[in-house]
Formats: C-alpha cells, structure tokens, sequence
C-alpha cells in the first residue's frame, strides 16, 4: 500500500490527517523537519460502519493517563489484564469482561476499530434549544422573506425542541409563547448592556430551573392513591417551550412581525441594537438553560448603530471601519465592541451555548467584530448580500440536515481530549475550540494556537467540523526509541448527540518512529496536503494577532528550509534541484496562499475577511485546500471536461472554464464561445452539441451547490465581463501586460493585469535561495 492510499485510508476510517506519517524520533530532528507534527481531526466524521456500544470506555487505572482501552494495547486474556500503550501500566478487565477470550473479543480491541462510540446511559435525553434572534431593521421584502425562511426552520426541528423568539431594532423585544389572545412582549432598552441576573430580575425567571424541568418526564400517580397537585411548569416556559406545545403561536408571531415602527430621518441609518440583542439572549438561556445544547440563531441586516457593540454611527456621512482605517488605528469604535463581543462569547462558551450568524446586507453588518462569537462557540456563520437570495435562503435550510436515522447532523456540548505517548506532549489546538485548562505532564510549554491544555471545549459542531492538533516531539536525541515501539496519539471526544444522549467517541492512531538516519523514510510519510491546511491556520492566527507582513516572510523562511531539508540538489545549482513527489505541490499551495484572501485583504472589507477566516478554521482538509487553491476545470468540443492548470494560460476562447474556489462557483466562457452564446446559435436545432457544451458546466455547478454550506455565490460571466474578476484574481497569471508575450497570443492564454510574481518566477526565486550555500 502506498503512502497515499494509506494517508486516504486512515481519513475515511478515523477522520484524521497528520503531517508527518513517520514521526521523527527526537526534538533535534523534529525541529530539523521545519513542519510541525500535527494531526486534522474530524471529530464527527461520517463513517457507515462505526461501531457503537451501548456501555462505559475502560479506562488506564492510572490517574495521570487515564487512556482508553485500544486496538493497541497488549492483552493478557489468560489473566485478563491489558497494557496501556501510552503509561504502559497493567490494569484488571472489569468483572464483565471476564468471558473475554482470542475468539470473543469485545469491540473495542478489534484491529479494524480504531474509532469507536460509546453512548453513555442517563435518565432522560435533554432536549435541545434553538433561540431566534431577528432584526427587524431590514426593509419589508427582506423580512418577508427571512419570516418565510424562519416558519420553514420549524417544520425541520424535532416535535421536542425549545424553542423561544427575541426581535430587535432600537429596542429588544423577548416575546412570550404562551399568551392566549393577545401577544405579550418584554421590552430592553437597545442601549443598555443587560448581565444575566438583572434579565433574570426583570423576566422574574428562577435561575437554572429551566432545563431540568423540561428534560423531566411527567409521571403519572398510581391508581388509589390522592391525586397530587399538578407540578407546576418553570417560568422560563413563557419565554421557551416544546415546539410540539408552541407551534402555531410561534408561527402567529413570526407572520406578525414587521419592520422596525421607530422612524429613520433622511441621511441616518436605523438604530440597530445587535450587541444589546445578543446579550439578552444569551443572558435569557444563561438563567434557564445552562450547560444544555442550545443554539442562538441570530439574523443580522445590517451594523450596530448604537448601545454595546455599535460598529458606526447612525449618521450615513460616516462611513464603517475598512482594513486601511483598522491600519492607521482610525476606528473610533472597534475596540469597545470587540471587548463586548468577546465578553459575550465567553458566557455563550462557559454555558456550552453555540451562536449561529446569519448576516445579510448590501453593507458591512459588522461581522469583524462580532466573529469570535462564532470562532469560540463552533457556531455558523453566513455572509450574504440579502435575505431573499438562494444562498441564504438554501444555507439556513442546510443547518437542519438529518442523517439515515432521521437526527440532526449537529452535536453540542463537547469536549475532545487528546492522549499521547510519553516521546510527544501537546502544544495546542487551531479550530472553533476553548481551553479546558487541563494541564499536565503530556502538556508542552511552547504553546501554538490555543495551548497549554490537552483537553478543549467545543460548544456547537458538526460532521465537518475539523480540529487542528500540534504536537512537540520531547524524546531526546541520545535516548534512542526501542526498535518496533509506535507512537501513539488517542482522542477522546465526549458530546451531547442531536437525539439527546452523551456520546463518547474514541480515535486511537500509531505511527512508525524513525530516526535522523532514516530521512528518505520520514519524508516519504510527509502528507503535503494537510501541512499546507494547517501550516494555512497558523498563518491565519498569526494573521489576526497583527503580524502583518511578517506572516509572507514567516511562510516564505519555512518554505525555503523544507526545501533545503528534504530536496536533492548541487550546492549553488539552482537546475539541479528536485523534490519528491509528496513534496512537490507544496509550494504551490503556499503559493496560492500568500495571494488569498486570507492573508491578503486588499479589496476585501474586514467583515469578508472575518467570513473567510473563520471557514478556513472550521472546515476538513480538501475543503480548505479549494479555498486555498481553487479547483478549475476545461470544458470545450476537443474531448471531456478535465482539470486544468489554475493558470491564465488555461483561459482560451473556444473553452469554457468551471471554478469552484469554496466560496464562488463561477462559469467562464471565453470570447468565442460568449460570442455564440449571444447570437443564440444553442437555441437552433443545427447546434445540439453546443448547447450541450453549454449545459454541462451548469449541471456540474449544481451538483456542487448541492453538496455545500454554506451555498457559494454563482456566477455566470463572459469573458471581458466585470464579473470575470472573481477568476483572474485566482489564477496563476503566467501572462500579464509585463511580460515579452503581453497577450498570450501564442499560447492561446489570457493575460492578466497584474504586478505580481508568477508561480514560475516564485519557483525559480525558490529554487535559487534553496540551494544557496550561505
């Protein structure tokens, strides 16, 4: 089996990708290998055949491991003992396991289930809460249009959910479900920050009684015996309640809403209370429901205007914050919201609640400071031009996805503990996580991401969620690794299912150790696809903190030591350089990364830039890696569609070209082809095969909107066109107006009107500082 099918293998079966396969055996050769060891971890990758078991994990007897029993692990079956593969300590089978044998092995020590889930028995599933958050300063199309979307989301939820509603525009309204005739509505004032306890005083709620009445069946007295009082419900019924109880008067609601009555003087913008909003509602389920799953879906039409978390003024004369302002420190109110903002995503975190944004507007809503509600609690987030557009319309509908057994494909409340043998510690975490401050003798000092902890809290995720792992090699260059002995790596990832139960799911992955000696083996097992992924996070990260330029020189200097390291050439020979394989495409994807959005911002308002950022922290390994270098494909009369190039050599007339970069799905038809399109030539008879050639990139397209979240924007241009910007902007621009063949006439490419540097030009300069000798 090759390192490639092996690398596809161990993803599909455990939802992991690390960067190296064979580990190197010491900190001195780990360090000389430029790239960190780390792992993508899909927590709840889809697999049909996961084993799942209805009893507890066994767990290592010893209070600093506390590992769970493996596939790896030694077994006495004679004296029923196991040895923990990460302490080695020999620990007792628990009396129900003592019919084990060779040929009655229980699940989790079978070889091929290194990934297995464990539901944990309780009393009663809890139900889960979904809050809707809606601004009502958005014009009356646009609300018409998210009401529709809003009454569709309750036909999806389960009959048990609680479900409850807070609108907002100068004020912030929580509306009452249980009122009979006459709707009910508690009013904030929109500039006011509200804590937890004065939204309990004011609603006169009884803290924290909200989730254990609702998750308690109600029993029924036995025949003979004097009927007892009914219980009464919690107060917090007013606010949250079944669907199943509420349905048709939370629908009456939604269809009663209507735009914001406070009236907006000509030149101001409408006084939007989006911070405030969001703290009421996490105030409200932070006295009723803590430390249940619950998700607060909040709808966003445009900035704050006022009270805790104003991005801009109301006046229209100023305009909203831009990266250049954020450059020059020019943003008179992005501090004060971004401390509001993050206050709040504390408490949603602390509670294990999940905050979903789903912002629609022509302007900046204000997503750059609202972000890290949705970075820390693993919440959605969704960035769109309007409510009345497929793309919200088809991503809020995909939220509520259900797999084979008709449950919810999301989890809440989870935490995913990470176990290591003794030659590795952890040294962080990248992706929508919170530290759980678990230290320890497994926990390294040099912390990357978010560190110092080998345990992390993720309040919202779903089956494509992915958690970047980086761990430090601590074993010592003279203590040589015992011939044959794996390194091992184990998560344990503990979670609320959709259904209600608390499910635990193991992944147990070893590698093979080699030493300085052996670095063809090493770099055979270089997996280039999630180190372009991961080294892409900690580019971002150090993106956000203000590292600016110095990200390009950072990612330039590691690029060009990995290369020194693992390619063959002469001293000062730049011709004579060569890499392997597996090496080969990485500094292309480092090449189309120093050129994204992610790190370059020009043209990008700070709101894109947050959107983009926080999917490429969040999403698996081949969906990062389009967004760092899209897919293109060629479709033209020669033959069938086929990749190609992302290069402007592969824009041709007579081709039209599908991009798929995540975020846009965009349909290129070059000048001739535009050409015949206009003059109508596929609506005649005589030109089926065009019209043909016409439909089957539109087809493609769909079958890619189909499969996504959140759904990319389409486009549908022709070459010339404004809208062709979105692909030239992403190709390789091998032709531009500088070079000797300014047009691409030759080779029948397009140029691009651009001073940047080609990916011939970067591989030369690479080849160069490579095998510089000094």
């Amino acid at each position: 089996m090759s390192y490639a099918d092996f690398i596809q293998q161990s993803e599909d079966r455990d939802g992991v990708r690390l960067t190296w396969n064979v580990w190197p055996s010491s900190r001195l050769e780990s360090t000389r290998c430029v790239i960190p060891l780390g792992a993508m971890y899909q927590p709840l990758k889809e697999r049909q055949n996961l084993p799942v078991v209805t009893y507890e994990p066994v767990l290592c007897s010893r209070q600093t491991c506390r590992a769970v029993l493996n596939p790896y692990c030694q077994i006495d079956y004679r004296a029923k003992l196991w040895v923990c593969n990460f302490c080695h300590q020999r620990n007792a089978f628990p009396q129900h396991y003592s019919a084990i044998s060779p040929e009655h092995q229980p699940a989790e020590v079978i070889p091929d289930y290194s990934s297995i889930e464990y539901t944990v028995q309780q009393r009663a599933p809890l139900p889960v809460v979904y809050l809707f958050v809606v601004d009502l300063c958005v014009d009356e199309d646009d609300l018409t249009a998210l009401k529709e979307s809003l009454q569709m989301s309750l036909s999806l939820l389960p009959p048990n959910a609680m479900v409850g509603l807070v609108t907002y525009g100068k004020m912030v309204h929580i509306h009452e479900l249980g009122c009979e005739g006459i709707a009910k509505i508690h009013a904030f004032h929109g500039k006011k920050d509200y804590t937890s306890k004065q939204v309990q005083a004011l609603l006169n709620l009884s803290g924290g009684a909200g989730a254990p009445a609702a998750a308690r069946p109600q029993t029924q007295q036995p025949p003979g015996q004097q009927q007892q009082p009914q219980q009464t419900e919690p107060s917090s019924y007013r606010f949250l309640q079944p669907l199943e109880q509420c349905d048709m008067n939370l629908t009456d609601l939604i269809s009663a809403l209507q735009p914001d009555s406070w009236p907006v003087p000509e030149g101001r913008r409408s006084d939007r209370s989006t911070g405030s909003a969001l703290s009421v509602a996490i105030s409200l389920l932070e006295c009723t429901y803590p430390n249940v799953g619950a998700r607060i879906m909040m709808f966003v039409g445009g900035p704050a205007t006022q009270g805790p978390g104003m991005v801009v003024s109301n006046d229209l004369h100023e305009t909203i914050r831009t990266h250049h302002d954020m450059e020059k420190e020019n943003c008179r109110y992005m501090k004060k919201a971004l401390k509001h903002y993050n206050q709040l995503a504390q408490r949603a975190t602390t509670n294990g609640h999940v905050v979903d944004l789903f912002a629609c507007s022509l302007r900046q809503p204000g997503l750059h400071e609202m972000a890290s509600v949705c970075d820390l609690t693993g919440g959605h987030m969704v960035l769109g031009d309007s409510f009345d557009t497929a793309l919200f319309k088809q991503s809020f509908q995909r939220v509520f996805l259900k797999d084979k057994l008709g449950h919810m494909k999301m989890a809440f409340g989870a935490q995913v503990e990470v176990k290591v043998c003794r030659e590795l510690k952890v040294k962080g975490a990248l992706g929508p996580v919170v530290s759980l401050g678990r230290k320890g003798a497994s926990v390294s000092d040099e912390e990357l991401g978010v560190g110092g902890t080998s345990a992390w809290k993720l309040c919202g995720m779903d089956d494509r969620t992915t958690v970047g792992v980086f761990f430090d090699v601590v074993n010592q260059h003279a203590t040589p690794i015992p011939q044959g002995q794996l390194g091992a790596i184990q998560f344990i990832t503990t979670y609320q299912h959709s259904s209600g139960q608390r499910r635990i799911r193991v992944t147990t992955v070893t590698r093979n150790w080699a030493d300085g000696t052996m670095i063809q083996h090493i770099g055979a097992g270089f997996d280039q696809e999630c180190a372009a992924v991961m080294m892409a996070r900690v580019a971002v990260c150090k993106a956000e903190h203000g590292e600016g330029p110095d990200v390009l020189r950072w990612l330039d200097r590691t690029l060009i030591r990995l290369c020194q390291k693992f390619g063959q050439y002469t001293k000062d020979d730049a011709n004579s350089f060569r890499i392997e394989t597996n090496f080969s495409l990485y500094p292309q994807f480092v090449f189309h990364l120093r050129r994204s959005q992610f790190l370059q911002v020009f043209n990008n308002s700070p709101d894109e830039t947050a959107f983009y950022r926080n999917k490429l922290n969040r999403e698996d390994v081949t969906s990062c890696l389009i967004m760092i270098q899209p897919v293109l494909y060629a479709y033209s009369f020669e033959g069938p569609p086929e990749p190609v190039l992302l290069d402007s050599a592969s824009i041709k007339p007579d081709r039209i070209l599908l991009l798929d970069s995540f975020f846009h799905i965009l349909i290129f038809h070059g000048e001739t082809i535009a050409a015949w399109r206009k003059a109508k030539y596929h609506e005649q008879e005589n030109y089926e095969n065009f019209r043909q050639l016409l439909q089957a990139p539109v087809d493609d397209a769909q079958e890619i909107l189909r499969n996504r979240f959140p759904v990319p924007r389409y486009i549908d241009c022709d070459e010339g066109g404004s809208q062709a910007r979105f692909l030239l902007t992403r190709v390789n621009p091998s032709a531009t107006h500088n070079t000797s063949n300014p047009w691409g006439q030759q080779e029948g490419g397009a140029a691009v009107l651009t001073d940047d540097v080609s990916l011939q030009v970067f591989m030369e300069h690479l080849k160069k500082l490579a095998v510089d000798g000094q």
